[in-house]
């Protein structure tokens, strides 16, 4: 494993470590290096990357460092929804990513999404309606994120199960299941501020949270997942808007 991909996973456990104990010290020295150390690791990897995708690729992790730092106080509402229009910047430059490899929408994908969000949309409108609207909006932005990272086209040698690709040698094929664990990452924000009462509950959630973000994030980030092409294989959406 490359040194700062390595780094990353120290400071993701150091920023869940201080989540479970309740040691924010602990998160505010090592939540703001995750983001920049993975970037870090794609400008240095070597990969053969379209600039334009390496520039989108860097300013979604440019995104995602603002919504960390926000989010270390995760019971603040005014910081939960600075954060979460921090995500969703992250999350449009994701989809356009996933866009720029050939992903489009299809149903079968999008469907159980759709309903996803819109039973979390109603829960925030019925607990908690200063929240519904801006964390609605965000949930389009990761829903769609989601449903492009999850189009078997972007692996097409992968087997696909319930509309989502198996990961396999190929690294675009782990992009849906890194899309998944953002999905439930997030899904456990809601859950975690709707439902969690106890100080222990809470801490337990939010470690739970910050794992899941984490993997969603290293799966996402993978130099390989964003090469010119892949394994060998052709990538003729990327090629065209590269020579555009």
């Amino acid at each position: 494993m490359r040194p700062l991909r390595a780094g990353f996973l120290a400071a993701t456990a150091v920023t869940v470590a201080g989540a479970l104990t309740g040691r924010q010290r602990w998160q505010w020295a090592a939540k703001p290096l995750m983001m920049p150390l993975l970037a870090a690791d794609i400008a240095t990897s070597g990969a053969d990357i379209v600039p334009a995708d390496r520039t989108l690729l860097l300013s979604s992790l440019g995104a995602a460092t603002v919504g960390d730092i926000l989010l270390i106080e995760p019971d603040d509402d005014r910081r939960l929804i600075a954060g979460a229009s921090s995500f969703a910047v992250m999350q449009t430059g994701y989809a356009a990513l996933w866009w720029r490899y050939g992903a489009r929408p299809s149903p079968a994908v999008a469907v159980p999404r759709v309903l996803a969000w819109a039973g979390a949309a109603a829960m925030l409108r019925a607990k908690a309606p200063a929240l519904a609207a801006p964390l609605s909006a965000y949930g389009v932005t990761l829903g769609t994120a989601a449903v492009l990272a999850s189009d078997p086209a972007l692996a097409e040698d992968a087997n696909t199960v319930a509309g989502l690709n198996i990961p396999g040698a190929d690294p675009r094929s782990r992009l849906g299941v890194g899309a998944l664990l953002f999905t439930v990452s997030d899904g456990l924000i809601v859950l975690r501020r709707l439902f969690a009462r106890g100080d222990r509950a809470r801490r337990v959630l939010e470690a739970v949270i910050l794992a899941t973000y984490g993997a969603a994030q290293f799966v996402l980030t993978d130099p390989a997942a964003h090469a010119r092409t892949p394994l060998g294989a052709a990538a003729p959406e990327q090629i065209s808007a590269d020579s555009a």
